[in-house]
């Protein structure tokens, strides 16, 4: 977050002293909802960590989530280049529309990014799994048999994925790979590695052609 950015800000631009809010999913990069916000409503923001904005209707200031407990948790927030709109990152508790969808626009994912960005969502669960150790996780489970095990099971779903891309048909060509990126998730999760690392080295791989 840049304090300095959010110094900037032009609250009267168009006379209001409201600007408008994007908010952005900080995992899945899903547009949730645009609201508005006014200075106090932004301070409220920072120093709660709950987004809140201010209500044109009611002319108050309203948390998201504070009847419905369905809150955005803050995450950052960034700052356009004309210093006039907010691109708020957060952590969604809960749906973010009040009628019960994922977002304001629906809850089918509109773009590739959105849908690829489930592999985040598996991590946080494989992490959570470690985490909690629920009895019956098949997670909790190849876990506590180590790092080795670990490898072991990717080696054996990589093959897997050759045999059926040659012999079976597409739909067990993606079971079998589905297979092998969640044992790689957690291989990679032993050595306090994410999946983000391997797409960096995939960027700058691709950066480094002619």
């Amino acid at each position: 977050m840049n304090s300095n950015a959010l110094t900037q800000l032009d609250w009267n631009k168009d006379g209001t002293g409201l600007l408008p809010a994007i908010v952005q999913d900080y995992q899945s990069g899903r547009v949730l909802m645009l609201a508005y916000m006014n200075q106090e409503a932004l301070a409220k923001t920072l120093s709660s960590q709950k987004v809140t904005f201010f209500s044109r209707s009611k002319q108050r200031l309203w948390t998201k989530g504070e009847t419905s407990g369905h809150f955005l948790k803050l995450v950052d927030i960034h700052v356009d280049c004309d210093n006039d709109t907010l691109l708020v990152t957060a952590d969604p508790v809960g749906p973010a529309c009040h009628t019960g969808t994922l977002t304001c626009f629906g809850d089918d994912a509109l773009t590739a990014a959105q849908q690829m960005s489930f592999l985040n969502k598996l991590e946080a669960v494989i992490a959570q799994r470690i985490s909690d150790t629920p009895e019956g996780s098949y997670t909790a489970r190849i876990w506590s048999q180590g790092k080795t095990r670990m490898a072991q099971k990717v080696g054996e779903e990589g093959v897997e994925v050759a045999l059926a891309a040659v012999t079976q048909e597409d739909d067990r060509l993606i079971s079998e790979s589905a297979d092998l990126l969640y044992h790689l998730t957690l291989l990679l999760k032993s050595r306090d590695l994410s999946l983000a690392a391997v797409v960096r080295e995939l960027e700058q791989r691709h950066a480094a052609k002619p």
